[in-house]
């Protein structure tokens, strides 16, 4: 059996975040030792890896406390993975609509990118207030990229038109997530 700080050695973990996940009902020490020290077994690890898991999907302490609880206290199996169902099929929707975020991204610093790359033969003769609004290299006056446009004053001016503003908008959903240790 291991003590707490081996078991989070073992996992790469605090000590600290071993017994906030004991104090949260996620983990239990199978033992303690003469001295009072919690020992676990290494379906401690196992554990441990299931809860990283499940956070780094999006899922936070507090929502895996509450699936734990609402499975230990179901009244029988169905309802216990019905309910588990519900929230992994929820958790997919949301994965779902940020990888379509993610998508939208990826493509604006493509459409950057391959525009930048075209610049790299651009003369030092500019400056870089008119990289935004360049007529140079096949590009068009006032069609730089949304990402690299707003680093132009010029292209920044013309965002005003409402068309181009809208260009600007992109719906994203902050991916950070709270209470997770």
């Amino acid at each position: 059996l291991m003590r707490v700080g081996e078991l989070a050695k073992a996992v790469g973990k605090t000590v600290r975040a071993m017994h906030l996940y004991e104090e949260l009902g996620l983990l239990e020490p199978r033992a303690r030792s003469e001295g009072g020290f919690r020992l676990y077994g290494p379906e401690a690890i196992d554990r441990i890896h299931w809860i990283v898991k499940l956070q780094a999907i999006g899922f936070t302490l507090a929502e895996i406390q509450g699936f734990v609880g609402d499975f230990q206290k179901a009244g029988s199996g169905r309802e216990a993975t019905a309910r588990v169902r519900a929230l992994f099929a929820e958790k997919q929707t949301q994965i779902r609509q940020q990888i379509i975020q993610l998508q939208v991204i990826e493509n604006d610093l493509v459409e950057a990118l391959s525009y930048l790359d075209s610049c790299q033969t651009c003369t030092d003769d500019y400056a870089p207030t008119a990289c935004g609004d360049c007529d140079h290299h096949g590009h068009h006056k006032g069609e730089a990229p949304p990402l690299f446009a707003g680093l132009s004053r010029r292209a920044e001016d013309e965002a005003k038109d409402k068309d181009k503003a809208k260009a600007f908008d992109v719906p994203v959903t902050v991916l950070y997530r709270e209470g997770n240790n």
